[in-house]
């Protein structure tokens, strides 16, 4: 996997996330994934300028991407097990990987209000 296809996979998670949070019935599903969505692009944003800082290089994307939003549980769990997969693919570096934590740490507490908080 690129590091443009793993980039592009958590921003449309954002997107995802946010078509879900409009359509839940539920009020704690629609507060977790709100918070889910407001808080991915900023932390999406320090990987990449980390990435770009540290290799001098911009990441290339590309051009097409579709992955329909299923569920809100689905979605964290398929993103958690996609960022557990696939962070090997860029830089080691600590800082980078940090970044990834930081990301992997929302996912995981999103997961938690989603599991338990109804």
């Amino acid at each position: 996997m690129t590091q443009g296809e793993f980039i592009l996979t958590l921003l449309h998670a954002a997107t995802n996330t946010h078509i879900l949070h409009l359509q839940t019935k539920s009020f704690s599903e629609h507060m977790a994934l709100g918070t889910f969505y407001e808080e991915l692009p900023d932390l999406i944003d320090a990987v990449v300028e980390s990435i770009q800082g540290l290799t001098g290089e911009i990441i290339d994307y590309p051009e097409m991407y579709y992955h329909p939003a299923s569920n809100g549980l689905q979605e964290l769990e398929e993103l958690a097990e996609f960022v557990k997969e696939n962070r090997q693919d860029l830089p080691p570096d600590s800082e980078i990987q940090n970044e990834v934590d930081n990301i992997a740490t929302l996912i995981n507490s999103t997961l938690y209000k989603l599991r338990f908080l109804k």
